[in-house]
């Protein structure tokens, strides 16, 4: 069977693990979800291209050389992993900002901010201790996986890279070499940030035509 190698297209089940405790952080097994207590929506097998991160670092490369339908283990440190502890992203922020947003601080909490999630240390005299460090970061880690197979059919590659730099999936057409998004205006500037992505993982140039927004019926 057939190795995988740099540059593939692979769909992939895991479940990752702090090694230390053995607890699931992360898994795309609808029985493991279960089993941890998980609650994630629409899980299913995850659809990547090898060696454009779309995994964390040690995991991908993990994955050069293996076979499909085998079942592997590797176990991670912190800096192949997501990353170590840095001090820095320690900060002190004022209270009042989380007010602003109705958000009442406390010991503990965790919280999107700016994008990303945040925990919160301490809150006292009117300052708030908040950790941007990535709740995983400084923590080795470990994954079971399994390749379940080779994705060579074009449209499931597209939108899996969709998927991941979108979050959403948008109607195309492909054009020679060139992929041609058909996106509602707003979308436009979202769609030309992630083209030189695009090229580089699928080797295809990437265009949009703007679409008139879609109305949701209404039923009568």
């Amino acid at each position: 069977m057939a190795q995988i190698k740099k540059g593939d297209f692979i769909e992939i089940e895991f479940t990752g693990r702090v090694a230390d405790t053995g607890e699931v952080f992360d898994t795309n097994i609808k029985s493991d979800a279960e089993k941890a207590k998980l609650d994630i929506k629409n899980i299913k097998p995850f659809i990547m291209s090898v060696g454009s991160l779309m995994l964390p670092e040690g995991f991908d490369e993990d994955l050069i050389g293996k076979e499909p339908e085998k079942k592997y283990s590797i176990e991670l440190l912190p800096e192949k992993a997501f990353g170590k502890r840095d001090s820095k992203l320690v900060r002190m922020i004022p209270t009042k900002l989380f007010h602003e947003q109705k958000i009442n601080p406390e010991k503990g909490m965790q919280l999107a901010l700016d994008g990303q999630i945040v925990k919160v240390l301490s809150n006292s005299g009117g300052r708030t201790l908040v950790d941007f460090n990535n709740p995983l970061s400084g923590k080795k880690v470990s994954y079971e996986y399994k390749i379940n197979r080779l994705v060579i059919d074009e449209k499931e590659r597209v939108d899996a890279i969709q998927e991941f730099l979108f979050r959403k999936k948008f109607d195309f057409e492909k054009k020679d070499n060139k992929i041609i998004f058909k996106v509602e205006k707003q979308f436009d500037p979202f769609v030309k940030v992630f083209a030189p992505k695009f090229k580089e993982i699928l080797g295809l140039e990437v265009e949009s035509e703007i679409i008139e927004k879609k109305e949701v019926k209404k039923n009568s």
